[in-house]
């Protein structure tokens, strides 16, 4: 890809290995950055601001519920375990969900993107977080408690710090799928207007004609966000995908 990235459209086309003979990577990557009135710019601030909403959502949401289905046993329990792992089985459908944001006016709109990418990565975050749960002790809710805390200053002032590691890993492997999501902004959030990063692949590539060299350009510049999110949160990602997987 940073080979490729770096030759002109004829050597590009050619798809192999070899060091390109007049490297022009910069303006490779000033081509993909001013192409269509700097769209690709448009499309990283779309894609960050879906990425970061739909990230503090699903966490908020998603911690708290499981924080209810690990605490809180009753009938009622398994009835909701099973939507919530059914939610893992099922596959999104594209017409039903069109159909639903249009009758409620969010269709096109990123508030509906937000929800739609929310929706979808909820299930295994809620799994994450009632599995990780199990491995927080009850006495400390007894303890908060006993000291006069209530449901929700407990949950955010004693449990949700305590749910750092999970936490890390949700933001990573949810920013890295929303980040990079293609279907789901091309079915729910058309307009040039409304781009976002995995959709400016468009640009350079068609039918008959692929301008290989900027497609390169293209997708390596689009795939620095996630890789330095994953350098950060690199040694949190394991155990926060191991913890609660023996005890839960």
């Amino acid at each position: 890809m940073i080979v490729n990235a770096g030759k002109d459209a004829k050597e590009a086309s050619l798809l192999n290995l070899n060091w390109p003979t007049s490297p022009q990577f910069w303006d490779n990557i000033r081509t993909v950055a001013e192409t269509r009135d700097y769209m690709l710019l448009r499309a990283f601030v779309n894609s960050t601001a879906l990425t970061l909403f739909s990230i503090v959502v699903l966490i908020l949401f998603c911690a708290m519920a499981g924080f209810v289905l690990q605490r809180r046993k009753g009938r009622a329990s398994p009835v909701f375990e099973f939507l919530i792992l059914s939610g893992l089985i099922i596959p999104p459908a594209i017409v039903p969900t069109i159909w639903v944001l249009d009758g409620i006016g969010l269709f096109k709109t990123l508030l509906g993107l937000i929800l739609v990418e929310v929706a979808l990565g909820f299930p295994f975050s809620v799994m994450l977080y009632k599995n990780f749960m199990a491995t927080v002790p009850r006495e400390i809710d007894e303890a908060a408690i006993l000291d006069g805390c209530g449901g929700i200053r407990l949950f955010f002032r004693i449990i949700m710090p305590l749910l750092q590691p999970v936490t890390a890993t949700i933001v990573v492997l949810s920013s890295v799928t929303i980040f990079n999501d293609f279907t789901n902004p091309l079915y729910f959030l058309p307009g040039a207007d409304n781009v976002t990063v995995q959709l400016t692949l468009y640009n350079f590539q068609s039918q008959f004609v692929t301008q290989y060299n900027l497609l390169f350009a293209n997708i390596l510049l689009i795939t620095i966000p996630p890789f330095i999110l994953f350098l950060i949160f690199n040694k949190r990602i394991v155990a926060g995908m191991t913890a609660g997987s023996v005890k839960a």
